[in-house]
């Protein structure tokens, strides 16, 4: 395995999506649409944790979640472990926004993929199949990715 895999797939999905932002007009801007994924991948999670999680501070991170909530794709909620803290969560229209952003950007790609051979196009279907599987297994085994419910 070349000691390289990481930081060349992190380069080539960072220019993949750079390439479908440039290509696409998505209903949110990015940062928000990273903002609004995370939230969806945890299921709920503290604005200290979403700062942390983005590394930015905490005034940041809440102006970001009151930007989401004004728009209607997020909730805020007493903590029932803390009541002095709120979990920030997805709603559904939040859920239909970001699943259509991913859907943009993602037609945005597909006629650069209709372009690959069959072999090519199954090669990167198993590849992601292993990411997901990838991601999956680090998240499950890191106590600070699991989700936070």
């Amino acid at each position: 395995m070349s000691s390289t895999l990481g930081s060349d797939l992190l380069s080539v999905v960072a220019r993949l999506n750079r390439m479908a932002n440039q290509r696409v007009r998505i209903p949110l801007p990015f940062a928000q649409a990273r903002l609004l994924s995370t939230i969806d991948d945890r299921g709920e999670a503290r604005i200290s944790d979403l700062a942390a999680l983005d590394h930015c501070s905490q005034p940041t991170m809440t102006t970001q979640v009151r930007r989401l909530e004004d728009a209607g794709m997020v909730t805020r909620t007493t903590d029932p472990h803390d009541a002095r803290a709120v979990l920030i969560r997805i709603t559904e229209h939040g859920r239909n926004t970001l699943r259509q952003a991913r859907a943009d950007r993602g037609a945005a790609v597909d006629p650069y993929l209709e372009q690959l051979g069959e072999a090519d196009r199954a090669c990167l279907t198993e590849a992601v199949r292993v990411m997901h599987r990838l991601i999956d297994e680090a998240t499950s085994a890191s106590p600070t990715a699991q989700k936070s419910h």
